[in-house]
């Protein structure tokens, strides 16, 4: 199954109220204080994870059936994979500044081995030839500005004042009307902890609930958005993957965004909020709603154990990469095993490395090698899980993209995506998607949505 718009032309894609009667249930005091009528928005700003204690990126060995390095004849010697149909459109292998056509992350320190390591094959660790095969030109940079960490759009106010901002919101509902642009030029402007003390000092000033009296005055896309806004991060990833689960049908998207590019602390905590929350265990919920290779892979996600050591180990980013051929482009079949063991233990940084030594030596990029061998749900897990190794900002940029191209939009993912990375990284998104799509994210929001959702929507965007 082919991969919408990868590889060369940028970076490429991915509701709902519960029932009615559940607006009042709220849970018990310290724990999430939210009605389980929320929509699901997904995400928030996640703390970094300390360290799990899961063996480091160099102690897994190649288990579940990973043929050792080296250990098929038909394993190519460096550049030298066979020839296949189409020639250089299969990817040939990236300088130090990207993988076919997608943009690449801000510069990072990883750490690990020195930058001239000596590989298996006579690869190097360092910089790769500015020449690539076939003659391709270098891939699209990145500006200068994001190799300064990511930022997202939403500060903490300064002066913050929750009873004050309690007093406005209840000017704003009260009467006749609603004033939405008062409503805006709060929420858009109070981080997430902010908001949740503007929630608890309007419930001890008026005896009422802020939420509730929100979706009594709000409706449609604004009163999502705005519920997501005033939802506690945790609470909004277990509530998310509870909807997706639920029902008739399966939201796979929502699944591989979640469980597929949170940390490991975050995911532990949804687990437990999941279980917390609604009573039920999302493993098992996992395991009754998905099957084969997407079930295994989701299951690997929610143990939260993926090796978080920021260094690199170029040796074994090489001998996962031999591994990772050997398993699929270099025999009859796919080991799905290998790819789930190598793609849900190591580290990002570490797949990073992983995925240049895979393209020196094969003479392809892993990307399109996993859409090769892969198809379906499965598929769009493992490249998110390799998009988010090379470039996490480029990846929520072209979900949002995919979100309102073409007719109609997906609201709940544009929603979801720019209220989650409001306080982690929507500034670098924002960049990406200007690099990649020619037109600035606020640009195409106010081409597809319309009154109150749009001005808040560009708000929180900082247009």
């Amino acid at each position: 199954m082919s991969y919408p718009g990868y590889p060369p032309t940028g970076y490429p894609a991915f509701p709902g109220y519960p029932p009615a009667g559940q607006e009042s249930s709220f849970p018990p005091p310290g724990q999430y204080s939210y009605p389980s009528g929320f929509p699901p928005v997904g995400g928030g700003a996640y703390p970094p994870a300390p360290s799990s204690g899961y063996p480091g990126a160099g102690g897994y060995p190649g288990a579940g059936g990973c043929p050792a390095p080296g250990g098929y004849p038909s394993a190519p010697q460096p550049g030298g994979a066979p020839s296949y149909p189409g020639g250089q459109g299969f990817g040939a292998p990236p300088s130090g500044a990207g993988f076919s056509g997608y943009p690449q992350p801000p510069s990072q320190s990883y750490g690990g081995g020195p930058s001239q390591v000596p590989l298996p094959g006579g690869f190097p660790g360092g910089p790769m030839p500015s020449q690539y095969p076939g003659g391709q030109s270098p891939y699209p940079s990145q500006p200068a500005s994001m190799t300064q960490g990511t930022q997202g759009t939403i500060q903490p106010a300064a002066d913050f004042d929750a009873m004050r901002d309690a007093e406005i919101l209840r000017k704003a509902m009260k009467g006749f009307g609603t004033d939405e642009q008062a409503i805006v030029d709060v929420v858009a402007n109070r981080s997430n902890d902010q908001r949740q003390n503007i929630k608890a000092a309007f419930k001890t000033m008026y005896g009422k609930d802020l939420i509730k009296d929100l979706k009594s005055e709000l409706s449609g896309n604004m009163e999502e958005l705005i519920l997501a806004l005033f939802m506690p991060p945790t609470y909004y990833d277990a509530w998310s993957l509870q909807n997706a689960l639920k029902g008739v049908g399966t939201q796979e998207r929502v699944l591989i965004e979640i469980l597929c590019t949170r940390t490991n602390q975050e995911i532990r905590e949804i687990v437990r909020c999941y279980q917390s929350e609604f009573g039920r265990d999302l493993e098992k919920d996992i395991r009754s709603d998905t099957s084969g290779h997407f079930e295994r892979l989701l299951v690997s996600m929610c143990q939260g154990n993926r090796d978080e050591n920021q260094n690199v180990n170029h040796q074994l980013a090489q001998e996962d990469a031999q591994r990772l051929y050997q398993a699929g482009e270099g025999r009859l079949g796919t080991d799905e095993s290998c790819f789930n063991m190598i793609l849900a233990t190591r580290s990002f940084p570490q797949l990073k490395a992983t995925m240049e030594a895979y393209s020196r030596m094969a003479n392809r990029d892993l990307l399109s090698s996993v859409g090769r061998e892969f198809s379906g749900s499965v598929e769009s897990g493992l490249k998110t899980i390799l998009q988010c190794a090379l470039n996490r900002p480029a990846f929520f940029a072209e979900r949002l993209y995919y979100a309102m191209k073409g007719a109609g939009t997906d609201d709940s993912t544009l929603v979801r995506i720019v209220v989650t990375r409001s306080e982690i990284d929507l500034v670098q998104i924002k960049q990406m998607f200007s690099q990649m799509y020619q037109k600035t994210l606020g640009t195409r929001i106010a081409s597809d949505t319309s009154g109150d959702y749009r001005r808040l929507l560009l708000a929180i965007v900082g247009q």
